[in-house]
This record gives structure tokens, C-alpha cells and sequence, in this order.
């Protein structure tokens, strides 16, 4: 009596008498969506590793990986800090360097052991090693610390020696089990020490001090290498990414880049002007980089003041930080447009509270920004006085292509179509085949239906999927092509609300009279 998966055996060629159980798999195929809350951050730090993404949730999993944030130009840390504060809560962090980033390094005491830190970057300085005794009799235990983190002990550590110096090694690099694993702070190296080990503590950065290799950093090193290993933006590749930014990178050399690996990932990547940028030269600017992509939101260079916690001061940063956290907070079908946006203090334009100084943008001003493909974000907004994104546009100049709502809509659509139905490659084209696929597109589509992702404004059905004879014809099929035609119409933003008021002494109001009991719609 053999158990078989359906396909295992051919049933048309049994021979031998016997009860044949298969195990038919079920036959539609159900579509979940990818996540389009996750923000790729690329910038400068001063722990972790480099070039290689990280996830990050709170700004306490970010001080953990990458240390705290740094008021420099590029810091990734600040880009992280301003999206949380608009709920963002799913990232991807990858650290660039210059390539002059030196981890921190010391010689214990009075012997050539020595201990280095686990990642490059000033924040190693602060690691504090203490020998001292152990819990067991002729042990000793060694403490590593780094304040803003839970210490990491290593006790009865016993030997003399060469035999001690060695198995200190061993226990830092390999653990001591499953409740003390490998250091996450420090690698050690015996070095042929032969000492006598003495209780006694030392700084990391009293020795040969760590670097962050940030001086030099600029978009190159944000951008980075496609070549293996990756390094910068293309370390993103494959992280499922919706929203991307590369921090404070505002030279427009390397826009089109960009917008071109937004394009390639399904990422809608977010840059910037540079502070302080003019309107007519920002229009100048996107014109002559030949930006016009809808994988890309350009921000105007009127960067933002905000209120940096970690250093106690107000700081002009850029403005990627809060577009990408209140995009990564929406549903894809919505736009930034007039949407609050939190923590920020003031702007280049309007200045910080205090200053006197309360300017806003015209509307001729605006017109000229929004008309060439760049968004701002300023106060007050349609909705009242509070800061927001004042266009939810990306930088096409087709107004069919050119909201935040179809940026990412379309990449949600297509990144969950990418990852769900290569299941059906390799299935045997026939009838059976091509209303499973219809089935599995067109209960997918429902259910962005249902849950608001897709409408239409006379309450038609916005979706249809065809798949069959009639686009799969036998001169296809014969040389293994199989097509899915879908067609999908996406909700509309109300961008120009228009009310119309009729007023004045001789005005003639219609009114109508309805039955007891009804009450006008």
C-alpha cells in the first residue's frame, strides 16, 4: 500500500495489485503580499559592520548595531531616528566607510595578549575589559563592557600561563555555551602570552583607537559597488525593500542611479536637494541630471530642523528621513499628501520657533516645484497648520504615473506577483493550469479589493485577469509560454478639491421636499 505525491508515479502503467494512496497537494494557490513597510537606510556609523545590511526595528536595536547617532552629514543613525518618529518600524541599515575605518585595539597589561574590537569605529573606544576573580577557586573572570549594553561575563576561567591566555581566548571568541556564546563586542588573541594573569581592567581605546571612516564619505560611497562582495545602496538587493534612501546624499550626479536601482528592486527610493537649494536652480538641477522616474521622490533642498535628543542640540538635517518613515507608516494605495508629519522643529524657509521669521511657501512657488517633479515638505498643509508632504509626488513628469500611489502600489503588486507564482513553472500547460492561475490572481486582486487596496469611483470592479486560449494559443504553448493578461485600476488621490458656492442676495436655492420620516442623502 505506497503513499505517493500526485506526480510521483504513472498511474496509467500500474502492474502490481495493490491500493495506491496519493497525496494531491492543494489545488489553488493562495497569494499573500509582500511587506512595503521595510525602509533601506544606507549611511555612515560609527559600530557595526560595513556593507552588509542589518534589521532594525527601534532606535534601541540601532544603538545595539550601529552605536548612537552622530550629528554629521551622512549619519544613517539620523535618517533612522526622524522615519521612527512617524512610525516607520522595519529597516534595513547598511553602513558605509571611506575605507579609513580602524577597529579599536589594546595589549592586556604587561603581556602581548590582546583584544580587538568585534566592528571598526569609535564607538570600540569605549569597551572596557576587568579581570578579576572568579566564581570558582583559582579562576578568574573576565568582563566586557560598553555602556548602553548588557555586560558580557566570562568566568572560572582557570590555567596558568600560556594554558590561562589561550583558554581567556577561547572563551571570548567561542563561548562557553549556550548562555555565554561568542563576544558581540571584542575578538581576543593570546599572542604566545605566558604571564601571570593579575586583576587589572583596560579601555579599548587606550590602545590603538578605533575610527569611524566618515571624513571622506560622500554619494559614491553611498551608492557603492553591484559587484560581489556589494557594498552601500546595492547591499539592498534582495532585502525586499519598499521605501530606500541614501543619507543626506544630495549630489544630483548619482539621481539617476538610483532611481534606475529602484526600478531594477521595486524600492521607491527617496533623495534629496542640497540644503539650502533655490527653487529655480533645483528645477535647473533635476532637468540637466535627467531625473523622470517614477521609482524616484526628489525632495526640495529645504532641509529641516529638528530636535536631536541623543546630542541635546537642533539640528538642520535632510528631509528623506520623515518622507520615508510616513510613507513606510501608509497602505500603498495612499499618498504622503497632507499627511502629519512629527518631530520637526522648523525649516530652512520658516526658520525655528523663536527665530521670528514665518515664511511659507506661495503658491507660485509651489506650482513651480510640484509642475517640475519636486516635492517639499512645509506647514501648514490643506488639512490645517502642521507640517507635512505637500505634493505626494515622485519625479515623473507623466501625471498618470507620478503619485506616491503608484509607485508603490505597483511595486507591491508586482513584487508579491515575483514571489508568489513561480510555483506554476514547470506545471504541465492545460486546462487545469490556466484556471488555477486565473483562481490565484484573481483572489489575490479580491482581497486587495476588500481590504481598500483597490476601488473604483462608480463601485465597478477595478481588476480583470485573462488566461487562457485566447492569449495562450497552441503556436505559444507549444514552446512552453504561458501569459497572464491583468488589467488593474488604482484609486485616485484627491489632490484638487474644488467646492462650488453660489452666494448672494438673489440667489434662487432649490430645495426639496421629502416624504415624512426621510432623510436627505
Amino acid at each position: 500500500m505506497p503513499i505517493v505525491q500526485q506526480g510521483n508515479i504513472n498511474t496509467t502503467a500500474l502492474v502490481v495489485p495493490d491500493l495506491y494512496v496519493q497525496i494531491v497537494p492543494p489545488q489553488n494557490l493562495v497569494l499573500n503580499g509582500v511587506p512595503t513597510n521595510i525602509i533601506g537606510a544606507v549611511g555612515t556609523a560609527s559600530w557595526g559592520p560595513v556593507g552588509e545590511p542589518v534589521i532594525v526595528a527601534t532606535m534601541a536595536d540601532y544603538a545595539q548595531s550601529f552605536g548612537p547617532i552622530i550629528a554629521r552629514k551622512y549619519d544613517m543613525g539620523t535618517q533612522i531616528a526622524t522615519a521612527v518618529l512617524q512610525g516607520a518600524q522595519n529597516f534595513r541599515c547598511v553602513r558605509v566607510s571611506d575605507g579609513t575605518d580602524t577597529a579599536a585595539q589594546v595589549a592586556w597589561p604587561n603581556t602581548t595578549a590582546t583584544f580587538t574590537a568585534l566592528y571598526t569605529g569609535s564607538l570600540g573606544n569605549a569597551v572596557v575589559l576587568t579581570l578579576g576573580t572568579g566564581s570558582q577557586a583559582a579562576s578568574w573572570r573576565l568582563t566586557i563592557a560598553l555602556p548602553g549594553l548588557a555586560p558580557e561575563v566570562y568566568d572560572n576561567i582557570a590555567g596558568t600561563g600560556a594554558a590561562f591566555w589561550q583558554a581567556l581566548a577561547n572563551a571570548v571568541n567561542l563561548g562557553q555555551g549556550p548562555q555565554r556564546g561568542p563576544s558581540q563586542l571584542v575578538i581576543a588573541n593570546a599572542g604566545g602570552a605566558t604571564a601571570t594573569p593579575v586583576a587589572a581592567t583596560a579601555t579599548l581605546g587606550q590602545g590603538v583607537a578605533g575610527s569611524d571612516g566618515a571624513a571622506s564619505v560622500a554619494t559614491q560611497q553611498l551608492v557603492g559597488s553591484d559587484v560581489l562582495p556589494r557594498t552601500g545602496m546595492y547591499a539592498l538587493r534582495g532585502q525586499s525593500c519598499g521605501i530606500g534612501l541614501l543619507a543626506d546624499s544630495d549630489d544630483p550626479t548619482h539621481w539617476t542611479t538610483q532611481a534606475a536601482f529602484g526600478l531594477q528592486e521595486g524600492v521607491y527610493m527617496i533623495l534629496t536637494g542640497p540644503a539650502g537649494d533655490a527653487i529655480e536652480n533645483a528645477v535647473t538641477t533635476k532637468q540637466q541630471a535627467g531625473l523622470d522616474s517614477y521609482a524616484a521622490k526628489l525632495m526640495f533642498g529645504d532641509w529641516l530642523w529638528w530636535s536631536d535628543q541623543v546630542n541635546n542640540v537642533v539640528r538642520l538635517v535632510s528631509p528623506q528621513g520623515f518622507a520615508a518613515g510616513r510613507l513606510g507608516n501608509l497602505s500603498p494605495e495612499q499618498s504622503s499628501l497632507n499627511k502629519p508629519l512629527y518631530g520637526v522643529v522648523g525649516s530652512q524657509k520658516s526658520g525655528t520657533p523663536g527665530s521670528g521669521q514665518t515664511t511659507s511657501y506661495s503658491a507660485a512657488e509651489l506650482s513651480l516645484l510640484i509642475s517640475a517633479g519636486i516635492d517639499v515638505i512645509c506647514n501648514p498643509q490643506p488639512g490645517g497648520a502642521f507640517w507635512g508632504v505637500r505634493a505626494g509626488h515622485n519625479s515623473s513628469s507623466n501625471p498618470t504615473v507620478n503619485g506616491d500611489n503608484y509607485s508603490r502600489l505597483t511595486n507591491y503588486i508586482a513584487e508579491t506577483l515575483s514571489v508568489g507564482m513561480g510555483l506554476y513553472v514547470g506545471q504541465v500547460i492545460n486546462t487545469t493550469l490556466f484556471q488555477r492561475i486565473h483562481a490565484t490572481l484573481l483572489s489575490f486582486l479580491q482581497n486587495m479589493l476588500g481590504q481598500g487596496l483597490l476601488g473604483s469611483a462608480d463601485g465597478s470592479l477595478p481588476f480583470s485577469v485573462v488566461c487562457d486560449t485566447s492569449n495562450n494559443p497552441a503556436s505559444r504553448t507549444g514552446l512552453g509560454y504561458v501569459q497572464a493578461d491583468v488589467q488593474v485600476q488604482y484609486q485616485s488621490i484627491n489632490e484638487k478639491f474644488i467646492v462650488n458656492v453660489e452666494g448672494g442676495q438673489t440667489v434662487q436655492v432649490s430645495r426639496q421636499t421629502l416624504p415624512s420620516g426621510q432623510v436627505s442623502s
